[in-house]
């Protein structure tokens, strides 16, 4: 009898613990959070616990405040406060804030993201100028940078072309070469010096043609004016027209 009490001592023993273990160890459903013994519905997104359930009256939900979100069904007291697009790290704002979502940022134009997060970007740089004797061999993107690539002999590129130009040629141009092309610079043409001696000289002959006709005009316009007008002073010779006047009369 006494081994047979103790048995069943033990076996109460045993029952009694598992129902405490079971009642300590409540499973609540995806949608609920536990407090204590009793499960709670969690609030909607775009809303926070206000209040907790009970046996008597279920949870109490509030909305979001302004800046702030909640994108999932939550025990949570306090929305998520919403993202800032900070101009200082190369963001601008891609669509705003909702009490159901967060903010979505972007790159400025001229930037690329170098922070990229699941629904936008959190941090952006500017892309990268390329150097004289470099070109645009991949333009800037909002996801990559710009990529610069050397020029080869005989051309050339500022740093903004999207390609390397071939240096001109002078002698195709019937020109002097002045100054050889570098990878960032155009060769400098010019005149021969030849035909800078024909142009001077072609020059300078003219300004002289110009002097000597414009002496000898002005020399033709003198004896015609001088013909026309006697000096006073100096007597008028007779001629026979005047005698023959003077006779008349």
């Amino acid at each position: 009898m006494t081994v047979r009490r103790k048995h069943l001592s033990a076996a109460s023993l045993l029952i009694l613990m598992i129902k405490v273990f079971s009642g300590q160890t409540t499973t609540c459903r995806q949608s609920q959070y536990q407090i204590g013994n009793e499960c709670c519905p969690m609030c909607l997104p775009g809303s926070r616990v206000r209040t907790d359930c009970s046996e008597s009256r279920p949870t109490s939900c509030q909305p979001c405040l302004e800046r702030t979100y909640m994108n999932q069904l939550t025990a949570r007291r306090q929305c998520f406060i919403c993202r800032t697009c900070d101009e200082g790290s190369g963001l601008k704002i891609k669509s705003s804030c909702t009490t159901t979502s967060d903010t979505v940022c972007e790159p400025l134009e001229g930037f690329f993201c170098v922070d990229p997060s699941d629904n936008g970007c959190r941090a952006a740089q500017k892309h990268r100028s390329c150097e004289p004797g470099q070109y645009i061999s991949q333009k800037g993107t909002a996801s990559t940078d710009t990529v610069c690539s050397d020029c080869s002999d005989g051309s050339f590129s500022d740093g903004t072309f999207p390609s390397c130009r071939p240096h001109t040629q002078c002698k195709t141009k019937n020109l002097q070469l002045l100054k050889p092309g570098t990878t960032s610079t155009d060769a400098e043409c010019g005149e021969h010096s030849l035909n800078k001696t024909k142009i001077g000289i072609s020059v300078s002959l003219s300004i002289l043609l110009f002097v000597i006709l414009a002496a000898v005009a002005f020399q033709f316009k003198e004896k015609i004016k001088s013909s026309l007008c006697p000096v006073k002073g100096n007597p008028v010779i007779p001629t026979e027209e005047t005698n023959l006047m003077t006779s008349a009369v």
